[in-house]
């Protein structure tokens, strides 16, 4: 594996995590059309059908894959759309990052994986960053939805622990199968959660199908297509870094599409947020595996 970045992939890695910054405003468009259990089911079942056909049954796993199915596939990606039709784009983009602190307690927990001062500090920062955001006047709703999104995050790093036991699984494998897994359990939510569904699928318009759209093929096949290629050629931390961009697309879209107040609050949060993951990523945690979905 190369240290130096080759220009091209330098291009590379900051427009897959373009795709995937904006992704958050692109959610917000879809949620106006879709509920947001339906339109997760509507993801996943996209990319069970453009990538089951690649990929082999993982055979000796299939209860492990189903237990990711329910914890990154529904839990994480429940409460984030979820809370993602409430809370506004610069806020989640930047309160979904404390998935990499998560990652590192966890790690400290069940891998005895040392934390260090340096890791330490870099949570310290990080949990404050979000904490000025979370302080800002919001209305009740926004700040419970706020909370959604914390949990999501946390449940994302335990995804990461059981991810970690699939390690004979490629990511292309787990992400299929998963995906496919997830669909009946968010359709069965969907149903005892949500209403409208028929009439949403029935009179939403090319601006909710591209949102799904855009979610399955391009987050999804694309993004993943090309970070798992640039995984290949460079070290993990190298491409891992790339990934403090996320953030800050999500942000600018918010204020971009959505016409969100880019507050002092929003921005010093997410300087600090965005600093103390950088912190922990230097030294990465063992449950931050790159095979997961990080949006």
């Amino acid at each position: 594996m190369s240290f130096e970045l080759h220009p091209r992939d330098v291009a590379i890695l900051v427009f897959v995590t373009l795709i995937w910054g904006m992704n958050f405003a692109v959610v917000k468009f879809g949620l106006e059309s879709f509920p947001p259990l339906l339109f997760i089911a509507l993801r996943f079942a996209l990319v069970a059908i453009a990538l089951l056909p690649f990929v082999k049954p993982p055979k000796g796993y299939w209860l492990p894959v189903f237990g990711v199915s329910i914890t990154l596939g529904f839990l994480h990606f429940a409460l984030m759309f979820t809370a993602l039709k409430y809370v506004d784009v610069s806020s989640a983009a930047i309160a979904i990052q404390l998935q990499v602190p998560f990652a590192a307690i966890l790690a400290a927990i069940l891998f005895k994986d040392t934390l260090g001062w340096r890791r330490a500090l870099g949570m310290a920062i990080a949990f404050a960053g979000v904490a000025l955001i979370a302080g800002m006047p919001r209305p009740q709703g926004e700040f419970i939805a706020l909370l959604a999104v914390i949990t999501a995050a946390l449940i994302w790093a335990v995804s990461n622990v059981q991810v970690k036991r699939l390690e004979a699984l490629d990511g292309w494998t787990i992400s299929a199968w998963m995906s496919l897994f997830t669909v009946p359990q968010l359709l069965i939510a969907s149903f005892i959660l949500e209403q409208g569904q028929w009439q949403a699928i029935a009179e939403s318009g090319w601006d909710g199908w591209l949102a799904v759209a855009y979610n399955g093929l391009a987050v999804m096949v694309i993004g993943y297509g090309l970070w798992y290629r640039m995984l290949k050629r460079y070290t993990v931390n190298l491409i891992m870094a790339f990934s403090l961009l996320i953030p800050v697309w999500g942000v600018m879209s918010g204020v971009l599409f959505l016409n969100e107040v880019l507050s002092w609050q929003i921005v010093v949060g997410g300087l600090l947020t965005i600093a103390g993951v950088g912190i922990i990523l230097l030294r990465r945690p063992k449950t931050a595996d790159p095979k997961t979905e990080m949006v």
